[in-house]
């Protein structure tokens, strides 16, 4: 039993069952002995690859992209350029190289990062080093200075806590975490169902909610709505409404149970893009999206830029960015089922009456 652990079950065996989202966030988020306290979460020898990761054309594509909504929004000065949970901080880096083409943006950006991790942050500061762009680090949203912003927020929702309601003779039950008869923990069901869910179902139907998204997408949408600029969310997750569960436990590439050790898996759910859609609408902003992430990257011209990268590589580095072209945007004509290209979806959030930003104008017919 992991310090954490112990922790939880004390907390159980002394209050009673907790919430899915409270043992979410205890798991990834304590100060100490949190997922994302503790550990180096990305990379091969971590438990997860994110985009960033897999290809510099990621994030050289997303910085052209604030480049030109930066232009689009007039040019402030200064602009805030923001990114939630940066990870390692690749995609900030090939972003800010990529943007080398604008002097002007490099010269107008104020950057502030957002991570709870102090042994990602260290490794931020590396990554941005050959940028020459000073930067911020921040432990949550809510400290990000004020006014117009490009806010950039690739794999972040997946990680907020959701909650789930199970469908019972009597209503929909939160579904808690609890301890079984040898005080391991275990997953159960309030005693009572939750008054605010009247929705028919059939038993043992699952409703996943993830609050804490809609949340943050209200207050950053509320702030792009009123100070200017734009949000991007890149996450893989469903763009129709539906039901079920998506939470997964996730060590060393592969899945585990999401209530063993906790704090030594990364625990993620499958980002509900509706719910931010209504979030962000209901705050006043306008929403772009969702595309999936291959038709999007495919628009900003990744394909292209693949094509140029191979005029300059061995025959090797050519079957690398090959790889990593099919594993970021796919072919287009192949279903690849729960590729990236597919599964990742990308949402942009402006202020009202902005027109739509790179990579989600309408399709010509």
């Amino acid at each position: 039993m992991n310090p954490l652990e112990n922790l939880i079950r004390e907390t159980i065996a002394e209050s009673g069952p907790i919430s899915l989202e409270t043992y979410m966030t205890l798991a990834l988020a304590h100060p100490v002995h949190g997922y994302y306290a503790s550990k180096m979460p990305l990379g091969e020898s971590g438990d997860f690859i994110t985009a960033p990761e897999i290809s510099q054309m990621f994030g050289e594509l997303i910085g052209l992209w604030c480049v030109g909504v930066w232009r689009a929004v007039g040019e402030p000065r200064p602009l805030l350029l923001a990114e939630l949970g940066p990870g390692r901080g690749s995609l900030m880096a090939d972003a800010l190289r990529a943007a080398r083409i604008a002097p002007d943006f490099l010269g107008a950006i104020d950057l502030n990062l957002v991570e709870t991790s102090e042994a990602l942050a260290a490794r931020q500061r590396v990554s941005l080093q050959e940028s020459r762009v000073v930067a911020r680090w921040h432990k949550t949203a809510e400290e990000l200075p004020s006014g117009p912003a490009i806010i950039v927020a690739n794999e972040y929702f997946d990680c907020l806590p959701v909650r789930h309601f199970v469908h019972g003779p009597e209503g929909w039950h939160e579904r808690l975490v609890g301890l079984d008869g040898e005080g391991r923990l275990c997953f159960g069901l309030a005693p009572e169902a939750e008054p605010g869910l009247a929705a028919p179902g059939e038993a043992g139907q699952v409703i996943e909610v993830g609050l804490a998204g809609a949340h943050l997408m209200a207050r950053l949408a509320a702030r792009i709505a009123a100070e200017g600029g734009a949000l991007l969310v890149i996450d893989y997750g469903y763009d129709t409404p539906g039901r079920g569960e998506t939470l997964q436990a996730v060590k060393r590439h592969r899945f585990a149970d999401p209530l063993r050790d906790p704090g030594e898996a990364d625990l993620t759910a499958h980002v509900d893009f509706c719910g931010l859609v209504r979030a962000a609408r209901a705050a006043g902003a306008r929403t772009h999206g969702p595309v999936p992430q291959g038709e999007w990257l495919a628009r900003l011209g990744i394909h292209e830029r693949a094509a140029k990268l191979r005029c300059y590589a061995g025959e090797r580095q050519r079957a690398a960015i090959d790889s990593a072209l099919l594993r970021l945007a796919g072919n287009g004509a192949v279903d690849f089922g729960g590729d990236m290209a597919r599964l990742f979806k990308v949402l942009a959030v402006t202020a009202p009456g902005f027109a739509a930003p790179p990579g989600f104008e309408t399709p010509a017919a």
